[in-house]
């Protein structure tokens, strides 16, 4: 882990396993002077209030926070009802070796948590992907992905909430809303958050 200071107010946290986050982002959640917490991929954006806490203080939280377990996500799943119709279900089942109705019983049955948001208000990356799902986002990214696709790409599974152009496999839809700017919070999926697919 490395941090770096990120302006006055912030620090930029990074790591080599992308799993260590959550448990870094649980060790800040709450803690006083912390005001944001913005997790990526590999990195954790911290930005704080320098009349309430140090950044000497919330580093020597992080590395304590290295040796404690990840906490498990906390209140009910976000669950999803998803119709298994994408344009990619074959291609993956061939890429993975399995048949249609095993890749649907595959991914439905896995246990997600939002890792981290972006490249679009209300995506979500979703970890806890079966290893054996994990496949390349495609060569070139379709023009036009529909709002509600349910799709695959690396180790990450997620949903498109509006329709857009992307590159990850598509294998299904739901009809939940991802943003909307009438709830509060508009986004319904945020880090760690726990989600559920299950097929209609």
């Amino acid at each position: 882990m490395i941090v770096r200071p990120y302006g006055d107010t912030a620090l930029l946290v990074e790591v080599d396993e992308p799993a260590a986050l959550a448990g870094l982002r649980s060790a800040l959640t709450g803690r006083v002077g912390v005001e944001e917490i913005v997790p990526a991929a590999r990195t954790l954006l911290v930005r704080f209030d320098a009349r309430k806490t140090t950044a000497d203080v919330l580093t020597q939280a992080l590395a304590g926070a290295r040796s404690r377990p990840e906490r498990p996500p906390s209140g009910r799943p976000v669950e999803l009802k998803v119709r298994y119709d994408g344009a990619d279900l074959d291609d993956v089942a061939a890429a993975v070796g399995c048949s249609v109705p095993a890749l649907i019983d595959r991914h439905a049955a896995g246990q997600y948590t939002v890792a981290f948001c972006g490249f679009a208000p209300g995506f979500a990356y979703l970890t806890g992907l079966d290893p054996a799902l994990h496949v390349a986002r495609l060569p070139s990214p379709r023009a036009r992905v529909p709002a509600g696709s349910v799709a695959i790409a690396d180790e990450y599974t997620g949903v498109y909430p509006r329709s857009s152009p992307g590159g990850w496999r598509l294998l299904g839809h739901t009809d939940a809303p991802l943003w909307d700017l009438d709830r509060t919070p508009p986004a319904l999926l945020s880090p760690g958050t726990s989600v559920r697919f299950y097929a209609r």
